[in-house]
């Protein structure tokens, strides 16, 4: 019974040490993922920061072209009105010499109607250049208008070059914190392998003490078909002994008998000695019947005393047996019992994780071309063990060929995460969810496939989207705005 219990605790713990051990390496797995999603993260942000950098640049050089030109027009009209001054003071001067002409040559037709052509060809030059006036007006106006929407996109970028600098330097500070959760959480890590490694170490002990535990139990049996077999011998020589026993006991009574009957008829019939020993066998021989006694008394003396408890022996070492066995039965049967439940624990985990990847892959390839407007999206397996294998994910957007997600731009990562991610919910719904700037790397189409697949989900959960984009504010039911009380603070 002690060694059932001691062998059942140590089943016990095992599995436990087991269970403690797989916690503690998940948990530095899921550190190691944590470290690996906030690098990837934060390289995503310096490229979109970089991106944002270049065409910031490109703005502020659009800008200083349209400035230089919106100059170069200002000095083109001013020149237009100063022609058009003297243009005008050439026409008074015409018009103070047609009247002196008419005054003082009133019958020189002829010079009226020089003076009359100059005057309608000085009207027409007027006419032309309060045109060109006007037109310089209207796109000196076109400039203005077109400088103010670029001083708008301007002030715009540079709002947003500022919230990108916050935001680096915010991502910087993060990295700072990062690094430091990091540096110290390196004691923790080693913690954590010192408690894997005193865990491992425990865990051998239960073996070696499982297997010492199964040593002793081989032992005991060794030794109790050993003491069988003892005993058997034993019940042989027992038997044997008896047997000799019984047979010189015969022997002997025999021989009493014979010898009182010969003393009997002796003494009733007065025989004479040498008459007796002349009715003796003639084989008989004095030195050959004492060899003979001689012999049979050793026989006896090997035989040596009879063991009487040797029957209690034989029922003590056979209770033992029968208790050894019931031990073992019970071993065997808790070893089987713990590979069952095992290999239908995992029979289960694998049917379980099949099914849903099955149906996460079903609705992946489902959204996946309809926010892409076409292609196709599958998720793989790395392996043939279900329980260890990893998953890839492929994709072939619209006119490319099949590859890992890996090979993507940002915005084709960012749908195929998305796409992945409505996959997903719609697998496991929960009554809300919220998406924080999801369509930020979209472009404008995708950003409009993005908003119906939101809008068919939103008929059975509610949406929660935080954006800048228009065309997502557009569709939403109920629109909220955010104000910052403090630069860089968001209430």
């Amino acid at each position: 019974e002690q060694l059932r219990s001691e062998v059942s605790r140590l089943v016990i713990a095992t599995a436990e040490l087991e269970h403690e051990l797989n916690q503690a390496r998940e948990m530095v797995r899921f550190a190691e993922q944590q470290q690996q999603t906030l690098q990837h993260e934060f390289g995503n942000i310096q490229v979109v920061r970089d991106e944002f950098r270049q065409v910031l640049a490109g703005k502020e050089a659009r800008f200083v072209q349209i400035e230089a030109r919106r100059q170069q027009l200002l000095n083109e009209i001013d020149e237009v009105i100063s022609e058009l001054d003297g243009t005008g003071q050439e026409l008074d001067q015409a018009g103070r010499s047609l009247a002196l002409a008419q005054d003082e040559t009133g019958s020189v037709d002829d010079a009226r109607e020089t003076l009359l052509e100059q005057k309608q060809t000085i009207s027409a030059d007027l006419i032309q250049a309060r045109r060109a006036v006007q037109e310089g007006r209207d796109q000196l106006h076109q400039t203005e208008l077109n400088l103010q929407v670029l001083r708008a996109s301007l002030e715009s970028l540079q709002a947003g070059r500022e919230r990108l600098v916050s935001q680096s330097q915010g991502n910087q500070e993060r990295r700072s914190e990062l690094e430091n959760i990091l540096a110290q959480g390196s004691e923790p890590e080693q913690v954590l392998q010192q408690r894997l490694q005193k865990l491992l170490d425990r865990r051998i002990e239960v073996d070696a003490q499982l297997a010492s535990a199964r040593s002793r139990h081989g032992l005991l049996d060794e030794k109790l078909r050993a003491n069988q077999g003892l005993l058997s011998e034993c019940e042989q020589r027992v038997a044997v002994a008896r047997d000799v026993l019984e047979e010189q006991r015969l022997l002997g009574q025999e021989l009493n008998v014979r010898a009182e009957t010969l003393v009997d008829q002796i003494t009733a019939d007065d025989f004479d000695l040498d008459e007796l020993m002349r009715d003796l066998p003639e084989e008989a021989d004095e030195e050959i019947w004492t060899e003979k006694s001689q012999q049979l008394g050793e026989k006896i003396s090997r035989i040596g005393p009879v063991n009487l408890v040797a029957i209690e022996e034989f029922e003590e070492q056979s209770e033992r047996k029968t208790y050894l066995d019931a031990q073992h039965a019970d071993l065997v049967e808790s070893l089987e019992t713990l590979e069952a439940a095992i290999h239908k624990i995992d029979r289960e985990t694998r049917e379980r994780f099949r099914n849903t990847f099955d149906q996460l892959n079903e609705g992946f390839t489902e959204f996946f071309p309809r926010l892409f407007g076409g292609g196709t999206a599958v998720l793989e397996l790395t392996g043939d063990d279900l329980l260890t294998a990893g998953v890839t994910v492929m994709a072939r957007p619209p006119g490319k060929r099949n590859s890992s997600i890996h090979l993507l731009s940002g915005g084709e990562k960012a749908l195929t995460a998305v796409a992945l991610l409505f996959a997903l919910f719609r697998l496991n719904p929960a009554p809300f969810c919220i998406l924080d700037e999801v369509d930020a790397p979209l472009d404008d189409a995708n950003v409009v496939r993005y908003c119906e697949t939101l809008r068919a989900l939103s008929e059975r959960s509610q949406l929660i989207v935080i954006t800048h984009n228009k065309i997502t504010m557009e569709s939403a039911d109920v629109l909220l705005g955010v104000t910052m009380g403090e630069p860089g603070v968001s209430a």
